[in-house]
């Protein structure tokens, strides 16, 4: 599945929603780790049918972002029934990330 653009319009219906466990990517164009890890974040939706991935733009949605917390980037947000879980913060690898959302 590809990922999700996550707005603050859509987001009770993307994430709040979501039957599916919800890893959240906020992100910012000028971000190189953001830009490092994209690829991955990218592979996981595409191999993954089991987790939703959505990408927030920390600077067009600054109301997410605070809403959540979110100090640096890039910070991957995992959501089940609603509730973020965990966080993970920083340039992570596939496997990271696979073991963070099958958690």
């Amino acid at each position: 599945m590809a990922e999700i653009t996550i707005t603050s319009a859509n987001f009770d219906e993307a994430v709040l929603k979501s039957d599916k466990p919800v890893l959240i990517d906020f992100w910012a164009t000028w971000c190189g780790p953001c830009q490092m890890i994209a690829p991955i974040v990218h592979q996981i939706a595409e191999e993954n049918d089991n987790v939703v991935v959505g990408k927030v733009d920390v600077d067009n949605e600054i109301a997410l972002a605070q809403k959540f917390g979110i100090s640096s980037i890039p910070t991957l947000v995992l959501m089940k029934n609603g509730q973020a879980v965990d966080t993970l913060v920083g340039l992570r690898s596939k496997e990271q990330i696979l073991a963070f959302i099958n958690q």
